[in-house]
């Protein structure tokens, strides 16, 4: 495909586009499509976001214009922000994994290259690495892998302190400098006590000099409950496991002197990923729009465009492995009887094809007295062992189960790779009516509202290094745990904070937004108040 000149470039993709929505389970996602070019392209976007408020900014309207020039761009608010419908509980990379897919679906985009922002990154690399056949390539800008265990309390112990523990997790080349980290505090610290008043966007776009129109994209966006919800959950994630599996182009693009998430990150993602380019760029912004914009579009439009081969069609991709095994399976199948026995197992398949069947999972083989089935994430996966257990409960059989998610070798009518084995030697490790999984089982589900028992690190034979085990509680999150306080944290949507003077502002920004872009502009005047 041909480089799309600058003389050829049309000045202008499109107006503002009409907003739509698509349907994710109960939830309604708002998003736009335009742009003329060949590449479909999907943005996913940063915590919080705005469809329509967004293109006041005309830095965010010169960016995205310039990208349809050479792709078909769909942008979408994600649940609970935006003009998105609200969510009763903090989204999990899952969840956030799926919205992605669904867009994808509402469009009709086949494969489409994912361009993450921010808290948007580890969700679009999980759906790469789950969905290789659906991702053209992979842009990631100012995000991360993992934030190095960051959580609330950190706002209010000393950078230096914060730092030395980091350092120890991830060594020098990745670990933010003192003043990064006292960045991060201010920002943290917004959002935690004054989100609304603009302080915490300020915080991660200082080219913008207005306060009152950043206190209004806050209120408009997001509700202060929605915001710490989604901020907390980022301090759980860890995909680092995940990076390695990922097999399409990448690029990753990070500011020197971003603000919200340090370049250290992105210089990790770039060091993991396999055969990844990394562009840093400079700028004090977390926001493409506002960081060497014109840098950016063009290295995004050759990485696209420009004359490469087609990586091949990849038989590997990111898949969670579920095993099940009967307990004492010998001695029931004595004590039942050959013919009973039979019944008992003929009825065990069928539980187990119809709950795998019902939580979108897929049974690829039986073991004799269990069974090993694939989900594409791992909340269908656990939320099936669960039912698995309660049903076969009632059948007077007990089984355990284990769970891992990992890249796996798609073969014909079986499954292979590293993390068949992880989850095969997991199981080796549950006790009778356990379910274990990896701890990367349990970072991706952050949020859910899963409880789990740590059960220590352990080596698995024939695996290498040393795995943490955690065994999924089954009352679900514990009262007084992070995990049980993150899921029942309020996540209104953001009506409930905005003024009578946003709602105006939100008609205007979708009626006349020309009105408004002067607001937005990044002039050295001093601040409007």
């Amino acid at each position: 495909m041909d480089t799309v000149t600058a003389s050829a470039r049309p000045q202008y993709a499109h107006a503002v586009a009409e907003t739509s929505y698509a349907s994710c389970g109960d939830l309604s996602l708002a998003y736009q499509v335009f742009g003329d070019g060949p590449v479909e392209l999907v943005f996913v976007p940063p915590f919080v976001s705005h469809v329509e408020l967004f293109w006041t900014l005309p830095e965010f309207k010169a960016f995205f214009e310039r990208l349809g020039t050479f792709c078909r761009v769909v942008v979408f608010d994600k649940a609970g922000v935006g003009l998105s419908d609200p969510v009763p509980k903090v989204r999990s990379v899952d969840d956030r994994t799926a919205e992605i897919e669904a867009v994808m679906d509402a469009v009709g985009f086949g494969k489409a290259v994912l361009f993450a922002l921010s808290e948007g990154g580890p969700a679009a690399i999980v759906l790469a690495a789950r969905r290789p056949e659906r991702t053209r390539a992979l842009i990631l800008h100012g995000t991360y892998a993992y934030l190095g265990g960051l959580e609330w309390d950190d706002l209010d112990r000393g950078a230096a302190e914060v730092r030395a523990r980091i350092l120890r997790e991830l060594g020098e080349d990745y670990t933010p400098s003192t003043q990064q980290i006292e960045r991060w505090q201010e920002f943290g610290d917004a959002v935690r006590s004054d989100w609304g008043d603009g302080r915490a966007l300020k915080c991660l776009v200082p080219s913008i000099r207005s306060i009152r129109q950043l206190g209004m994209l806050e209120r408009m966006c997001a509700s202060p409950g929605m915001a710490r919800a989604t901020v907390e959950a980022s301090f759980g994630i860890d995909v680092r496991p995940i990076l390695p599996t990922i097999t399409i182009p990448t690029l990753i693009v990070h500011a020197r002197g971003d603000p919200g998430v340090p370049v250290q990150d992105g210089r990790y993602l770039a060091d993991h990923i396999s055969g990844a380019q990394m562009l840093e760029v400079e700028g004090v912004d977390h926001a493409p729009w506002f960081t060497d914009s014109d840098r950016t579009t063009t290295r995004i439009e050759e990485f696209l465009t420009g004359s490469h081969a087609a990586p091949p069609q990849s038989r590997r991709a990111l898949r969670t492995v579920l095993f099940t095994d009967m307990v004492a399976s010998t001695q029931h199948a004595a004590a039942a009887g050959d013919e009973r026995w039979r019944a008992v197992l003929h009825r065990f398949d069928e539980i187990t094809s119809e709950l795998t069947q019902r939580f979108e999972g897929t049974v690829v083989k039986s073991t004799g007295d269990g069974h090993l089935a694939t989900f594409d994430g791992p909340t269908q996966a656990i939320r099936c062992a669960e039912a698995l257990r309660a049903d076969t409960e009632t059948l007077g059989i007990r089984i355990r189960s284990a769970i891992h998610t990992g890249e796996c070798e798609l073969l014909d009518a079986d499954i292979g790779g590293i993390a068949v084995h992880v989850a095969a030697r997991i199981l080796g490790q549950a006790g009778p009516g356990e379910i274990l999984v990896s701890r990367t089982v349990r970072d991706l589900v952050i949020g859910s509202g899963t409880g789990f028992d740590d059960r220590g690190s352990v080596e698995l034979r024939g695996v290498p290094g040393t795995w943490q085990l955690l065994a999924v509680d089954r009352r679900g999150a514990r009262a007084g745990t992070a995990e049980a306080a993150l899921a029942s944290m309020p996540t209104p949507g953001p009506r409930t904070a905005m003024r009578r003077s946003d709602r105006a502002v939100v008609v205007m920004a979708w009626r006349t937004p020309w009105i408004l872009r002067g607001v937005a502009r990044r002039a050295p005047a001093a601040d409007r108040r």
